[in-house]
């Protein structure tokens, strides 16, 4: 029998090289040389890497040049096709729902950036509990005044983060881990909201309360924390953050069109919200002035999974999708599996 052809978008495999030479038993590797999103289109008209069963994009910067993966490339690959293993957690920039309608499983790497994104997210919520970055700009000022400003009043705005009341919403892999760091290491009460409520031995194993309404979490929590995919709607709009009780914080690690920015710039402004820490912004690369400019907020460059240990898994997991979708037929970490008529994936 002859191997199925993947299509491999991308550079070269970097760290799991013997995993690689596993996929390279079961596959046949073509390799695409297309930079640019144009010419992709073209070789795929053109038929130029025949009729291939898979795809797999181990570096998800390598693939920036493609762009969005909606109807005008999904729409020109060959019927042969069955799965799209990608590093990346979030997948806003792929129609999972396309793929679907075609029988394409899409396959992410969420859980390969789970400990990095948490930690992230630890950093954003002590910043925002003690100001962190109003202490950090005043040092990098090497104004004398802004260091005696910061050191003599600092103490009495922030806060020590043990015993709050934390707020997550979406309990998935990152969410839980999240959790799991706050409620050990700082004591903290954890509250979620959730489309689905998790078992009692997850929310036992953090002591975790479920809120069906989220009204109901924000009002009471001293910490919100959004942890949850992009469904193509604002989860926090203007009346949202309204119910969040007054002087809370926030922290984005999901998103950044999650939210209304400019109803959180307005939050932050009256003191509805204390402080902010974000990773992820609205009109992303691009980050709104106001935000930057405002000492009670932190921001990134959507970087909470980056690092090493992510990268690496990243591109392992993809690999890991691929070999077991064409040793068992089943696929590791699908996204779109619901939304295929009768997969059993």
């Amino acid at each position: 029998m002859s191997k199925p052809t993947l299509l491999y978008l991308g550079e070269d495999i970097r760290w799991n090289h013997d995993l690689y030479q596993k996929l390279c038993e079961v596959v046949n590797i073509v390799r695409s040389e297309s930079p640019t999103r144009d010419l992709f289109i073209q070789d795929l008209k053109e038929g130029k890497y025949g009729d291939f069963s898979a795809m797999y994009l181990p570096d998800w910067n390598s693939g920036i040049g493609l762009g969005n993966w909606d109807s005008e490339l999904i729409d020109l690959l060959p019927p042969s096709v069955k799965i799209f293993a990608s590093a990346g957690a979030g997948y806003d920039w792929v129609d999972t729902t396309c793929f679907a309608q075609r029988g394409v499983l899409y396959c992410n790497s969420a859980l390969a950036c789970t400990e990095s994104v948490a930690d992230t997210a630890m950093w954003l919520m002590l910043s925002t509990f003690r100001n962190f970055s109003w202490s950090a700009r005043a040092a990098r000022s090497l104004d004398l005044e802004q260091f005696w400003d910061a050191h003599r009043n600092i103490g009495a705005v922030t806060h020590n983060l043990r015993g709050h009341n934390l707020g997550i919403i979406g309990l998935g892999n990152i969410g839980y881990r999240i959790a799991q760091k706050a409620h050990a290491a700082f004591s903290m009460k954890i509250l979620y909201n959730d489309v689905v409520r998790k078992s009692l031995e997850v929310e036992s194993s953090v002591e975790a309360v479920f809120f069906e309404e989220l009204a109901d979490m924000l009002a009471i929590s001293d910490c919100v924390i959004l942890a949850t995919p992009f469904g193509g709607n604002k989860l926090l709009d203007r009346p949202a953050i309204s119910k969040m009780k007054h002087g809370s914080r926030f922290c984005n690690i999901a998103r950044g069109k999650l939210i209304d920015e400019d109803a959180l710039i307005s939050a932050l402004e009256t003191g509805q919200i204390a402080a902010a820490g974000l990773d992820v912004h609205y009109n992303e690369p691009h980050v709104n002035p106001k935000l930057a400019s405002m000492d009670n907020v932190v921001v990134l460059c959507h970087t909470a999974g980056s690092s090493i240990e992510t990268l690496i898994g990243f591109e392992r997991l993809g690999m890991e999708n691929l070999l077991s979708f064409f040793e068992t037929g089943k696929a590791l970490t699908p996204v779109n599996a619901h939304l295929i008529p009768n997969t059993k994936l």
